[in-house]
């Protein structure tokens, strides 16, 4: 297997290639002055089974076309079987229709995925693992989420509690429960679908004195954590730290999260950033391999 290094993820393509001691292949890249993408697979890939490393965090669709371009050119160039590894699967979110005029935007991108070549794709802690199974080619997600309670583990915070910021995410703190060895509950969210605004019910949590860790799958804004950690700070714990698979942290969310009272915000590399200390790279290439 040769492992293309996409330009989004190029360093965790190279620890994934080094894990699994496996070829690399360079992309050549650039930006033309009217804004369309250029690129060029500097390697041979006949007849070999290719591993396309590249997340679509913002900016997606930049991101996503040179992934479709980079697939298209690894068929073209006699790639035997083609694997999409994209850690953060844009538009996924867009699963159902809610409101009439609507798209299913993660079925459109999966239908231009297969149009340019891609064979399967392995995601991480996709929103909605259900999305998956409409995808042309096999598609699965794996969970990032037991490496992130182990950062929080080696860092003396066992039996903390782990916190989902709504019902519906409720499993991803279960998840973290059995890392970390304490309890886990969840708080109330709403949100407006046309505003988008995020308010919280305040329920009866016993964490008085305890480690908190809030565990969710994407931080965008950062609004969801923020109200969290407000009510969160009515119960009285001893501290608040946030782990999240993917920290896209758009405009000042990192500053506002912290400025309500959390102590550490922990990412994975899934998308790069300031918190991203956990690599998915151990993860991935276990994919791979198996």
């Amino acid at each position: 297997m040769k492992i293309i290094l996409g330009p989004a993820s190029t360093n965790l393509g190279k620890q994934i290639a080094q894990t699994l001691k496996a070829e690399t292949v360079p992309v050549a890249f650039k930006t033309f002055p009217d804004g369309e993408n250029y690129l060029r697979l500097e390697g041979q890939l006949q007849n070999e089974d290719v591993a396309i490393v590249q997340t679509t965090s913002p900016p997606q669709d930049t991101r996503l076309i040179q992934l479709a371009l980079m697939a298209d050119s690894a068929r073209r160039n006699g790639a035997k079987r083609i694997t999409a590894i994209v850690p953060y699967l844009a538009y996924a979110r867009q699963d159902r229709v809610f409101l009439q005029g609507e798209s299913i935007s993660a079925e459109t991108i999966a239908r231009m995925l297969k149009a340019a070549g891609v064979d399967q794709l392995i995601t991480v802690n996709v929103h909605q693992d259900k999305v998956l199974l409409r995808f042309p080619f096999p598609a699965r997600s794996v969970s990032a989420v037991p490496v992130l309670a182990e950062y929080f583990v080696k860092k003396g915070y066992a039996k903390a509690f782990a916190l989902s910021p709504d019902k519906g995410a409720i499993h991803i703190a279960e998840e973290a429960r059995e890392i970390l060895g304490g309890e886990c509950g969840y708080l109330e969210k709403n949100r407006d679908r046309y505003t988008g605004q995020v308010s919280m019910e305040r329920k009866t949590l016993d964490v008085k004195g305890e480690t908190v860790i809030i565990f969710d799958d994407i931080i965008s804004s950062g609004g969801t954590i923020v109200a969290a950690t407000k009510t969160l700070k009515e119960l009285n714990p001893q501290r608040i730290c946030v782990a999240c698979v993917h920290p896209l942290l758009i405009g000042e969310a990192e500053h506002l999260i912290l400025q309500a009272g959390v102590e550490e915000i922990v990412g994975t590399d899934s998308v790069p950033s300031s918190v991203s200390k956990v690599s998915l790279a151990p993860l991935l290439s276990r994919e791979l391999a198996g």
